[in-house]
């Protein structure tokens, strides 16, 4: 008869089920690690999963805990760990069962218990989407992250099996979660190392996202496996030999592209599966570096290289760790196929990356111990926690930082600098140095003078000059890529607009004041911070000069024993504040520059024109025509209407558009710039269009005031075949 005590304490009586079993004999178990305890604090977190998920099932209707004890094994096949796989066996415990993080660490610790927290989904906490709850989950988790890179790593392997197991899901879920693997977890395995789980990854999105396609390519790759084995070996029988006449001793095998690889292959080079050579690389492992460019020479002895597809990242890592030589050959068939050639270390970093450090059994788990390899990882993190980064600006940030090709180039002391591939100097210069991208004047690429905005290419020499009194320019975030550059333009362009703010709300305040004959009652405006919320009277002001705080609700709630009179002057206050900005003072004001001024699109005002200021919400002043038809929606708001004139630098240059209509002839764009050119008028713009024999041209045109426009204009008409001329707001 069977011991009823075997079901409560099988550790006592050896009778362990199945699954621990085979998942124990996984597990990498040092010299100096004691078996008996090992065994013991695995079953442990077993036995602790197993019970609190008991009665539960998934979607495919098998145990719950089968989906734990699977990322336990994929945790144990990458050698993680005891911690790390007793972790997998708990990751869900707090989110799906009554347990709270402080019971997993009174019964593991703290270590466990910190990794279960930093996979725990976030609670209690309303997000207006379910895209903006993602978000604020992937900030935790990376926050987490910066505590101890295993956090990562578990999470990975959940993402893995879920991902195998999501057929039984309904169809719309089974593409909003692999839509977020492709986007975020597939490129953030690529970042860390991670080749294999990518690989992976990859292939199971793939299959959910363009099923057709993954079975049709599935289908081929079968139907010519046996060729391909045959082609494979033909290649390796050579190399083999010839590794064995110089004594290295290596393991050689063949690799097939992963299906999502063949298919981009397939679209990016638009060729049918046929035509598609490159679906395998060969692999050559080897014991030491030296012997990696041995190999390299066998190769090209025997086979002839493409020499424009050779990379050697031994001596140039990837900054995720790959370490490899790449060489593309030609065969006697004559189709190309790729060599890989590394040594077994370098290996298995390529295969799991940073999960292959073995820094865990030192004890060393946070980003901070880690090398150079995740330096990206880390400074996304820094930015994350100095930053009050919302969700959606915080997953833009993480999807810029996932880029997948890298270039090369080179500070003029020879230095080298990896980049995300798109970069520009600008983003070279925070790279360098944050305060050199600060002060970025210009660039010099390969000693020549460029734009800001140009793209580098790998192996360029890039020289950035600066200026004392040069800042960053709100122009450089539509094309810098690096989360380095783009958080150091944010951070100051915020700070600096808030300042402007505060000056903006400060004069409102005060012109107010005097214009309503109140100033006596000055103190207690400039003071009333504390009435509204605000910590310091920086943000009062600053949230007036915004438009966020209007004077009105400022007034009304000071003004507690309000007269008739009172009320009649308040009564004009819209008029007060529309007036607060006489022609005298112009659009710029006294220490406020053209950072808190913009121009309405809508109607593109220039000098000359009647203008009006409307105090944005955030976003400072807007300028708009007098009659511009976007006031009409804003005339509610008649304290955020101020009077404005302009008081402008001669030198100062204006857009303004030009809609010019005609019958077409050969040589009418010509005769119309022509036009435009003789009246000192630079052209920014220009777009023409014919239909049937009327010819539309749209004109950017520079000009200085509305009188230059209005003499242009006449010019214009002059112009043969010319039927009008329009000033237009867009």
């Amino acid at each position: 008869m069977e011991n009823p005590l075997v079901k409560l304490a099988p550790q006592l009586f050896g009778d362990y089920p199945k699954a621990f079993i085979s998942l124990y004999n996984q597990v990498f178990i040092s010299p100096e690690t004691d078996k008996a305890f090992l065994k013991e604090k695995l079953w442990k977190a077993y036995d602790y999963g197993s019970r609190y998920h008991e009665g539960q099932k998934r979607q495919s209707g098998e145990p719950y805990f089968n989906h734990c004890i699977e990322v336990a094994s994929t945790l144990a096949s990458w050698n993680m760990d005891y911690t790390t796989i007793m972790a997998g066996l708990l990751h869900d415990v707090v989110e799906d069962t009554k347990l709270t993080v402080d019971d997993i660490e009174k019964e593991f610790g703290e270590d466990l218990a910190n990794l279960v927290d930093g996979l725990t989904k976030i609670s209690g906490i309303e997000f207006s989407t379910r895209k903006e709850k993602q978000a604020g989950n992937f900030m935790k988790m990376l926050l987490s992250v910066a505590k101890d890179i295993r956090v990562i790593i578990i999470k990975f392997a959940d993402r893995m099996h879920n991902m195998k197991t999501i057929s039984y899901l309904p169809r719309i879920k089974q593409h909003r979660i692999a839509t977020e693997t492709r986007d975020v977890y597939s490129p953030l395995a690529h970042r860390l190392g991670m080749s294999s789980v990518k690989s992976q990854l990859d292939d199971l999105t793939f299959q959910v996202l363009n099923k057709d396609e993954y079975d049709s390519i599935s289908s081929k790759i079968k139907t010519t496996n046996k060729q391909r084995r045959k082609l494979i070996n033909s290649y390796i029988e050579p190399i083999n030999a010839g590794l064995k006449n110089y004594n290295i001793t290596s393991e050689i095998f063949g690799r097939s592209k992963s299906f999502s690889s063949i298919y981009g292959k397939m679209i990016n080079r638009k060729k049918s599966f046929e035509d598609i050579y490159d679906l395998y690389a060969i692999r050559i492992i080897v014991n030491k570096i030296e012997e990696c460019y041995s190999a390299l020479g066998v190769v090209h002895s025997v086979f002839t290289p493409v020499q424009e597809r050779f990379k050697d990242f031994i001596a140039t890592p990837k900054t995720n760790g790959y370490q490899s030589i790449h060489t593309t050959i030609i065969g006697t068939d004559g189709k190309m196929v790729e060599i890989q050639i590394r040594t077994r270390t370098m290996n298995e970093t390529a295969e799991i990356g940073i999960a292959s450090h073995w820094i865990y059994k030192e004890g060393k788990t946070s980003v901070n111990d880690l090398g150079s390899d995740i330096k990206w990882l880390r400074e996304l993190i820094d930015i994350l926690k100095n930053e009050s980064s919302n969700p959606k600006e915080f997953m833009d940030l993480l999807k810029i930082d996932l880029f997948d090709r890298e270039i090369y180039v080179f500070t003029p002391a020879g230095d080298l600098v990896q980049l995300p591939a798109g970069s520009t100097p600008v983003d070279f210069a925070f790279e360098v140095h944050t305060q050199v991208g600060m002060h970025c004047l210009g660039a010099k690429v390969n000693h020549q003078l460029v734009t800001l905005n140009v793209e580098l290419r790998s192996g360029d020499v890039v020289e950035i000059i600066t200026g004392k009194s040069q800042t960053p320019s709100i122009n450089w975030k539509k094309f810098v890529i690096t989360s380095k550059a783009r958080n150091s333009i944010n951070k100051y362009l915020k700070n600096t607009s808030r300042l402007e703010s505060i000056k903006l709300g400060k004069e409102i305040v005060l012109k107010t004041l005097r214009r309503l004959k109140i100033y006596g009652q000055k103190n207690i405006y400039l003071n009333a911070y504390g009435s509204f919320g605000f910590s310091d009277e920086d943000s009062y002001f600053a949230s007036i000069g915004r438009g966020k705080t209007s004077f009105r609700e400022i007034h009304k709630k000071l003004s507690t024993n309000q007269t008739d009179k009172d009320n009649s002057s308040y009564g004009k206050l819209g008029d007060a504040i529309e007036n607060i900005f006489r022609p005298a003072d112009g659009i710029i004001l006294d220490g406020i520059n053209n950072l808190m001024i913009k121009y309405g699109k809508c109607c593109n005002p220039i000098p000359g024109d009647d203008v009006v200021g409307f105090v944005t919400r955030g976003r400072g002043l807007t300028v708009h025509k007098a009659g511009c038809h976007s006031l009409p929606l804003v005339t509610n708001d008649e304290d955020r209407l101020v009077d404005v004139d302009w008081n402008l630098p001669k030198d100062a240059f204006f857009n303004s558009r030009l809609k010019i209509l005609g019958l077409d002839y050969k040589g009418l764009l010509k005769d119309l710039s022509e036009c435009i050119g003789s009246q000192n008028i630079n052209i920014s713009s220009v777009d023409i269009k014919v239909n049937g024999a009327i010819a539309t041209a749209h004109f950017i045109v520079q000009v200085k005031n509305k009188r230059q426009l209005d003499r242009l204009i006449k010019k214009i008409y002059n112009v043969k075949h010319v039927d009008s001329v329009e000033r237009i707001g867009k």
